[in-house]
């Protein structure tokens, strides 16, 4: 086995081997349809590039690929080719060129999760196979570990998934495009059926057709600024029109999986999947979050869940046409249509007389004018989703007295556990400010300007006597405290009117200390939030997200928990408590490997603070898309979790595009949701088993992994002069910094790294296709520890500790999608500070491969993952040409001083374009 020579062919990436050609690339039996699937698409697109747009911009397209290829198999002069076919380009028709690849990868995108929706139903459909990851295999597991039905049973039911949902501040792709790759999707899962006539294959082919051209001659982005309105219904369209579909889907897989398992008598599964939202509540990071916005993103969820089950009732009502004549209904159905019959005389009058023995239709329509009056704040509404789930109970309960298991009971099963997840809010909304913001608040409300000035600890006890003295804010106060003290006006309404599970935590960012949860506490009061014996009904999260707060994290809860007002409330939330973990900033800090291994011994040493306190706690994880913010894949991240930090619950962002990744399509969507309900029930289970397995040699290992990585990381990035500036010049971050939907979050500005948010140092390094914060740092640590301790101490931790396998895989994952042949043309746009420093990047870079594949006993990356390495080499020809352009217009753009708004639009379309191609916007 030959070791990855960096220099051995020009432009060779380290996942090809050097004799290796595009053409060589081979396809497993079953992904063939994929290969069909992406063939037949990437000829519609031709087709459409030379109606649309003329044979000379495929001929363009095709030449500028073809020259990728090339330069990726050796050719030292394809680069040049690339170069003088985007020259053609005027700025005006450039964007087409661009959009000719974004929609390749629109349509293969598509193709992709067909095929895992596909890959999962072969799974099912082979009996004596279980799909890893899938609740099949997880129940078995459950099983196989010695846990009996009732056992399983109560694992199952102490889980609880809440995945929440967070815009990214980039451009999301318009609903109307999203619902036309859900039609392609349709269309390609119907053309596998065998029975269809060649005839009918056309005529699906040119539905595909169809929607691919309406795709291109759609926008893809507003060109209007994005208001949260925008965010949230950008969501919904994945709640609405994905999610609620397979909830049912996802319970009854559970059921199935049970019942192979453990017989027929095996426990119903519980309600164990909630979702809430950022959207609408994030006060820190967008300010048109006020008390109204709050009110009506959770009057707009409330009536779209109101609509849909509204629409559920009215088909449950069309399909449950039981007469009296031919089968008993109990007499609790009768009892609620007479009582409903009083108070909805209407609709009770308005149901024909021919359907009024048919009990559940009777039933189901009254239900229906009640969740009328629900929508509408008419007469008689239901006070709570448990009231609307105790009618379709009746129903339920009903039906399965009365021969009716195979007449409907089914439809309105599915119903309950849509309205057990959705309630009446559909998704909960988090609250978030910042810990500064609200100090400063609370220095006005009582009077303090020095308030900033005190010590935490000063804070705190002042916090406490006006708690005790039940003291009120004073007068006159200006319009940042009256915004804060509304919001929490506003939560207290949304409780009452759309009950208490529509209000997640309220996230207190860059927590410090016990004065910073107490000020929500007092400020809730102030907002009139008031709960039983004067409580504040609301959860309180504090989030640690920099290396110094997650160092400090334990002993800044060891404090809060001692504090006695603190307790008491927590009394009042029966001692549950959520902490959010932050990790962008972490990553920034001190690169991933650091920032990976204080996250793990945060949560431990929490772990141990929580339980000596006696305290239920939930960790809420900040990840991003991005593996050097916290993304990658979720079951492996929760797998490699410390003992005792699951438990049950798994609390994570989604973020931005990732929504659309995970939830896009259903089949889709069923995978994600079992996935993390597999890794969930395991990781518990697991902790329950056995005790830590990190052993000391491992954790010594590591322990200097984290630190080699970290000074090597810090030593470039902080301590270096210039490398800001590099940054600036060498990434997109100003144009990146000019399409965020939220105001006041200028990552360009002149304060430096410490002052620069997360997502847009990862999103510019990621369009650079350098991706460095996923590995800087790493090659040196993971040197020196194979160095210090030896390879084969290093390669026994790689195979038998998870924690550090998903790390290393992690890290080979972001190698392999790096191109630093293209990161070195971006690099160039610093002018001398390229020389000072993409020589020290591509060193690292070199060696982090080389450390890696000695480590993995591999010749290449992703060899033991043939479908990752095939996509990523198969994707990165479409790719080159969109980075390549890029650089030209950051060239042009910032030669006119960023005036130009047609080379911003460009600019602008490279950037998703390339968002797509590497299916990560950082």
């Amino acid at each position: 086995m030959s070791a990855w020579n960096p220099t051995n062919l020009t432009g060779l990436h380290p996942t090809a081997r050097p004799s290796e050609r595009r053409q060589d690339i081979e396809f497993a039996e079953k992904d063939a349809q994929l290969r069909r699937d992406v063939h037949e698409l990437g000829n519609l697109v031709g087709e459409l590039l030379r109606e649309q747009c003329g044979e000379e911009l495929f001929q363009a397209v095709e030449a500028a690929r073809r020259a990728a290829i090339d330069r990726r198999e050796g050719d030292a002069d394809a680069g040049t080719r690339i170069g003088a076919i985007l020259q053609q380009f005027s700025t005006a028709s450039v964007r087409d060129f661009v959009r000719a690849f974004s929609t390749f990868f629109q349509v293969v995108n598509t193709a992709e999760q067909v095929h895992r929706i596909r890959r999962r139903r072969d799974y099912l459909k082979a009996s004596s196979m279980r799909q890893p990851g899938s609740i099949r295999e997880t129940i078995a597991r459950l099983r196989d570990s010695g846990l009996d039905a009732d056992a399983a049973g109560r694992l199952l039911a102490s889980l609880r998934i809440v995945p929440v949902f967070s815009a990214h501040p980039t451009a999301p792709t318009r609903r109307t495009i999203l619902r036309k790759h859900q039609a392609i999707a349709r269309r390609l899962v119907e053309m596998q059926n065998p029975e269809l006539t060649p005839a009918e294959i056309a005529a699906f082919v040119d539905a595909i057709r169809t929607e691919i051209t309406t795709i291109w001659q759609t926008e893809e982005y507003p060109a209007e600024a994005r208001t949260v309105f925008d965010e949230l219904e950008h969501t919904l369209f994945f709640l609405t029109e994905v999610i609620y579909r397979v909830i049912p889907a996802f319970y009854e897989a559970i059921e199935q999986a049970l019942a192979e398992a453990y017989g027929a008598g095996a426990p119903a599964p519980p309600s164990i999947v909630r979702f809430a939202s950022w959207i609408g509540g994030d006060m820190e990071d967008n300010p048109e979050i006020t008390a109204r916005a709050i009110r009506e993103v959770l009057a707009r969820q409330r009536s779209l869940v109101l609509d849909l089950y509204h629409r559920e009732c009215r088909d449950l009502a069309n399909k449950l046409s039981q007469g009296t004549g031919r089968v008993a209904a109990d007499g609790a159905v009768h009892e609620r249509i007479r009582h409903y019959a009083a108070h909805f005389g209407r609709a009770m009058g308005a149901i024909p007389l021919r359907h009024r023995d048919m009990p559940y239709r009777v039933l189901l329509r009254l239900m229906m004018a009640r969740l009328q009056a629900t929508h509408d704040d008419g007469s008689y509404p239901y006070e709570s989703p448990e009231e609307f789930l105790d009618d379709i109970g009746l129903i339920a309960t009903s039906l399965r007295a009365n021969r009716g298991a195979n007449a409907g009971l089914f439809a309105v099963r599915r119903l309950q556990r849509r309205v057990e997840t959705f309630g009446f809010h559909l998704m909960a909304l988090d609250l978030k400010q910042s810990a500064i913001a609200i100090r400063e608040v609370v220095g006005r409300c009582l009077g303090d300007p020095q308030w900033l000035e005190h010590t935490p600890e000063e804070r705190a006890e002042r916090i406490r006597e006006a708690i005790r003295r039940n003291e009120s804010p004073r007068e006159n106060l200006d319009n940042d405290a009256k915004r804060v003290l509304a919001a929490f006006q506003a939560v207290s309404f949304c409780r009452r009117k759309y009950g208490k599970r529509a209000i997640g935590p309220f996230i207190v960012s860059m927590s410090h200390g016990t004065d910073d949860l107490l000020s929500v506490l007092l400020l809730g009061r102030w907002g009139d939030l008031h709960g039983p014996g004067g409580s504040v009904p609301l959860d309180v999260a504090p989030l640690f997200e920099t290396t110094e707060d997650l160092a400090n994290a334990h002993a800044t809860m060891r404090q809060l928990l001692q504090d006695p007002i603190y307790w008491e409330h927590l009394a009042r939330r029966e001692r549950r408590q959520i902490i959010m973990l932050g990790y962008s900033d972490s990553n920034k800090d001190g690169g991933l490997a650091s920032a990976r291994w204080l996250l793990k011994q945060t949560q431990s040493a929490l772990v141990q603070v929580l339980d000596d306190a006696g305290v239920e706690f939930t960790f809420f994880h900040g990840r991003g898309g991005a593996i050097s913010r916290g993304g990658g894949k979720t079951h492996a991240a929760v797998l490699a979790s410390p003992p005792g930090a699951v438990r049950g619950r798994l609390r994570a962002i989604d973020q931005g595009e990732m929504v659309s990744a995970k939830y896009g399509f259903r089949g889709v969507a069923l995978r994600t949701l079992e996935q993390a309900m597999g890794s969930v029930a395991l990781a518990t289970l697991l902790s329950s088993q056995a005790g830590d397995q990190d052993g000391a040699a491992w954790r010594a290992m590591m322990e200097d992994l984290a630190r080699c990585s970290r000074e090597h990381y810090k030593a470039l990035v902080y301590d270096t002069p210039d490398f800001f500036d590099y940054f600036r010049q060498a990434t997109p971050v100003d144009a990146i910094g000019r399409m965020q939907s939220r105001p006041g979050q200028e990552p360009a500005g002149g304060d430096g790294i410490d002052n620069l948010k997360g997502v847009p140092w990862v999103a510019a390094w990621t369009q650079t296709r350098m991706i460095m914060p996923g590995w800087f740092g790493f090659g040196t640590g993971l040197d020196t520890i194979m160095k210090q301790h030896g390879e084969a101490a290093v390669r026994d931790m790689a195979q038998n500790w998870y924690f550090f396998q998903a790390l290393l895989g992690d890290v080979e994952l972001v190698l392999a999608k790096a191109d630093m042949g293209i990161a070195e043309r971006y690099s160039e746009l610093a002018g001398d500070l390229h020389t000072r420093f993409f020589a020290r990047l591509r060193s690292e870079f070199d060696l982090c491969v080389e450390r890696v594949l000695a480590l993995r006993g591999q010749s290449v990356l992703l060899e033991g993952n043939p479908a990752l390495r095939r996509a990523i080499r198969l994707r990165n020809p479409y790719v080159d040409p969109m980075s390549l352009l890029q650089v030209d217009l950051l060239r042009r753009w910032r030669g006119g001083n960023r005036q130009d708004a047609q080379l911003y639009e460009a600019l602008l379309a490279t950037v998703n374009g390339i968002t797509r191609g590497l299916q990560d916007s950082g």
